[in-house]
């Protein structure tokens, strides 16, 4: 049975304005308590660096076939990784870096392009936010696993 407290990150994913789909730039450097450099959402309080697994991006896949790694404004992609097993204050190892879990989901002021798309999003539900403890580089392949 595989260990599901450690799996690969498959994209690292950026966006130079909020509210849009992120693209895969397929590394990039995190910078300890600001998030991805060069990101919308860098500097964003405790929300620093967004992670969704990317079976939870397949279940998505039924109604939105062309569905890619940051669609959902996600910086880093999982897989083979339980994101849902994480609890806030939970610390995880991603390539270089080390980033503590401080939310898990959130509220959607407003509705996100897949929402409007397909009526649904997992983002609240399956989103892990996270701060950078040790800032570096992280790159697509790199294995991400919890606990120090």
């Amino acid at each position: 049975m595989p260990d599901l407290r450690a799996g690969r990150i498959i994209a690292v994913c950026t966006s130079r304005e909020k509210g849009t789909i992120k693209e895969d730039v397929k590394e990039a450097a995190l910078i300890e308590e600001f998030g991805i450099d060069g990101d919308a959402h860098g500097g964003f309080a405790h929300r620093q660096v967004s992670l969704i697994a990317s079976e939870d991006i397949d279940t998505m896949r039924a109604k939105l076939p062309d569905l890619v790694p940051g669609s959902f404004a996600e910086n880093l992609t999982t897989e083979g990784f339980d994101l849902g097993s994480l609890a806030i204050g939970d610390r995880l190892n991603a390539g270089e870096c080390v980033l503590e879990v401080s939310q898990i989901g959130k509220e959607c002021h407003s509705k996100c392009q897949v929402y409007q798309l397909s009526g649904d999003c997992i983002m609240p539900k399956k989103g892990i936010f996270c701060r950078v403890i040790k800032g570096g580089r992280v790159r697509s392949g790199d294995a991400i696993s919890a606990g120090l």
